[in-house]
């Protein structure tokens, strides 16, 4: 479609094409998906449904305009703080997601050290686990602020000695993960927060996966390491509601433990034709759905709904990877704290991206980790009923990779293997920039892999290859 039809067509004639189009996508209804969808159940997202529509139209915008919202965002915050250990001067605002919760930090820490450098220039960096989210990179390149990336240990935690050594004049805030995206593990958050105390440095806690999810696995007697503000080098923290908080998508909380930090993260535009601008985050129109659903979400479930899943979700997990461990030739990485976790071929004769494909074939979609390759999960009350197929469908996969080692060359586990490996990182960029630039240009060339289309990887991959055939 090129243009808006000059004719509009029966509501229910679109609405009979979008379930069409939707037939398309991946299937986390029926737990074959692992990420980008934290599904509860059929009759929590009709209540969510009623919930965002009743404020399909109202915007965040303007508190005054709309007073229910702003009391809203109001309490999310506050039960969030409750949650995450804050006192009466935590503080904070909603977001549109994990990565404006990402994003907003870099600026507000930037902004405030700003405010404190009276004489001479000033380049502001921030430290990182190299396990660190990527939108912390995004945040970095947006906002002007060099990333220092810190190796991890053995553990997949961060090698905090190493941490120490980085820190300088320029520093502007310390980040680490409760728990990593990638491995599941939580950073060693109470040494980093003695050390960033003392040294009177910013300390941000990425809790956008495990925030509505490691309080309650820790209330119903699983062992978490302390990661919120009862460590006091701690100043601000992340947790997204629509993950684990099971909201509508588009809602996240960012909390500062006081008034004295977020003040900075607001902008304020008194000159402007338009009138007096004040805006607390990063967008000016705020959708008013996922702020009321992110409270309806929240109300509806309670602690007890929310220790309830926890637990079920925990024992999910267990089964899991205790299964996984249990196939000869795989591995789980590191002591994952909660439901995200991902594992690794423990021999060279079993290629891990291979079994991969092969488990897409069986009608999985899988993620794909890099450095060291592996492949990833996070676990929901929806993965309850497929644990015994996931891991029956993962050792055949592997049996077929020992009996067929050729799959390691073939498909995308090649592609996927040629790009983790290869040393020009940043032809990888480039390549990957081309990419884009189709998916979002005018003809709109999306790199599907279920439509007679080469995968992004697999399309990527060859031109890598035919770029490298030139020097070899």
């Amino acid at each position: 479609m090129k243009s808006i039809p000059l004719k509009g067509k029966p509501c229910q004639d679109i609405l009979d094409d979008m379930a069409d189009f939707k037939n398309q996508d991946a299937n986390y209804m029926d737990g074959r998906t692992w990420s980008l969808v934290y599904h509860l159940s059929k009759e929590h997202d009709a209540f969510l449904k009623k919930a965002h529509g009743m404020y399909f139209s109202e915007n965040g915008l303007n508190p005054m305009a709309f007073k229910s919202l702003k009391r809203f965002e109001h309490e999310v915050v506050q039960m969030a703080a409750d949650l995450l250990h804050g006192d009466e001067n935590t503080v904070g605002t909603m977001t549109s997601g994990g990565t404006e919760s990402c994003l907003l930090p870099v600026m507000t820490y930037r902004e405030m050290a700003k405010s404190k450098k009276r004489f001479g220039s000033f380049s502001p960096e921030m430290i990182a686990p190299e396990s660190a989210h990527v939108a912390w990179d995004k945040a970095a390149k947006y906002f002007g602020v060099k990333m220092v990336k810190i190796p991890l240990q053995d553990d997949f935690t961060v090698d905090v000695a190493r941490l120490k050594k980085k820190v300088t004049s320029n520093t502007i805030m310390i980040m680490a993960s409760a728990p990593t995206y990638p491995h599941g593990v939580i950073d060693p958050i109470e040494e980093i927060g003695l050390m960033a105390e003392q040294k009177k440095i910013p300390f941000h806690v990425d809790a956008c996966l495990g925030g509505f999810f490691l309080p309650f696995a820790e209330q119903i007697g699983h062992a978490i390491p302390k990661f919120d503000f009862r460590i006091q080098g701690v100043t601000s923290m992340s947790a997204d509601v629509h993950k684990y908080g099971f909201a509508a998508k588009g809602a996240s909380v960012l909390l500062y433990r006081n008034m004295q930090i977020l003040k900075h993260q607001f902008f304020i535009n008194q000159d402007w034709p338009g009138g007096v601008f004040a805006s607390p985050a990063l967008l000016g129109t705020r959708p008013g759905g996922p702020i009321a659903a992110a409270w309806a979400a929240m109300n509806a479930l309670g602690k007890k709904g929310y220790q309830e899943m926890a637990g079920q979700v925990m024992s999910i997990t267990r089964q899991l990877t205790q299964g996984i461990n249990a196939i000869d030739g795989l591995e789980i990485m590191g002591t994952p704290s909660m439901s995200v976790f991902a594992y690794k071929s423990s021999t060279r004769d079993i290629n891990i991206f291979a079994v991969g494909d092969l488990m897409e074939e069986k009608g999985w979609h899988i993620d794909r980790l890099q450095r060291p390759e592996g492949l990833h999960a996070m676990v929901t009350p929806a993965h309850a009923k497929v644990v015994d197929q996931y891991l029956g469908d993962l050792k055949s996969s592997v049996d077929q990779v020992k009996a067929n080692p050729g799959l390691g060359a073939k498909g995308n586990a090649a592609m996927y293997g040629m790009i983790a490996n290869i040393p020009f990182r940043g032809m990888i960029k480039k390549e990957v920039l081309k990419m884009m630039e189709k998916m979002y240009g005018p003809e709109c060339e999306m790199p599907l892999d279920k439509t007679g289309q080469e995968p992004l990887a697999m399309r990527m991959g060859a031109r890598i290859l035919n770029w490298l055939r030139r020097f070899l």
